[in-house]
């Protein structure tokens, strides 16, 4: 990339209304600036059959995650995290009935980041992803606030970029260049998210078009199946948390000189160290 231009250089325009009235506009302009590009397309295209190795594990990760927080797990009770209010019931667990079922809508999502990033249709489901989890859907709304939205793709993040640079048969050239590749989406994705709870942009509201499209039962995108999917109305689609990360260890020799006043820290993460460090061996079998 070039960093400096003759004194005749005009950088390029962006009209600043279009990224919020505009669904093509938008996601030409974060491709143009992430440089998401051919040979991205190229990277998701033969590397589909490990994204999809990898879906049950982190699908299974995800909400693992997800139940470990009252105010995430709260809401598949309330269908939002604003609610604080306790449920009546007991909180769920990874084999409830209705968290089965949500895993089931996950793995759906993370097979449709496998399909063709050259088509419109593809961006308009991340986006319909986006709307779908900031309570703007009239009919059975999903209101989970951009924190834990934020954190779940930090932690599929993370996950993707373990697992694919621990691959034990890919070239350190295919890994570098499917996870830059996967990563842009997820980011595209988090824009997308990040859409849908900011004020940016709020005064074209009312003109907005391509993002105000009809978001109708799961599955589908307007009139058109794109996935496999259910008319019940509790089944919003949901994108949950990301992987257990863990802190990283602390050197017991280091450890050792540190006085035990010093230990008494009032650092909320003094305790961090002490964890034990657990691997996520994805690969393992």
């Amino acid at each position: 990339m070039e960093y400096t231009k003759g004194a005749d250089f005009e950088p390029k325009h962006v009209d600043r209304k279009l990224l919020y009235t505009s669904l093509e506009e938008r996601i030409k302009y974060l491709h143009q600036f992430l440089d998401f590009n051919s040979s991205d397309i190229e990277a998701l295209m033969t590397g589909t059959k490990y994204i999809k190795q990898l879906i049950p594990a982190v699908v299974n990760l995800v909400y693992k995650k997800i139940l470990q927080f009252d105010i995430t797990s709260r809401a598949f009770h309330t269908r939002t995290t604003v609610d604080e209010t306790e449920p009546e019931e007991d909180y769920l667990n990874e084999e409830s009935p209705k968290i089965t079922r949500r895993k089931m809508f996950l793995r759906w999502y993370l097979t449709r980041l496998c399909q063709d990033p050259t088509t419109m249709d593809f961006w308009r489901y991340l986006n319909k992803v986006g709307m779908m989890h900031s309570g703007q859907v009239r009919m059975s709304p999903l209101n989970v606030e951009y924190i834990h939205i934020g954190a779940c793709l930090g932690y599929i993040q993370d996950i993707w970029i373990e697992a694919m640079m621990s691959h034990p048969h890919l070239s350190l050239r295919r890994k570098i260049a499917l996870v830059r590749a996967v990563n842009k989406v997820l980011w595209i994705q988090n824009d997308l998210f990040a859409r849908y709870h900011s004020s940016d942009g709020e005064e074209f509201t009312d003109q907005m078009s391509d993002f105000d499209y009809n978001v109708g039962q799961e599955g589908y995108l307007g009139d058109k199946r794109v996935l496999g999917g259910s008319t019940r109305d509790d089944d919003a689609e949901s994108i949950a948390p990301s992987i257990n990360s863990t802190a990283p260890s602390v050197d017991s020799a280091a450890q050792s000189t540190i006085g035990a006043s010093s230990m008494r820290s009032v650092c909320p993460f003094a305790e961090m160290g002490k964890s034990n460090s657990t691997e996520t061996k994805i690969w393992a079998n």
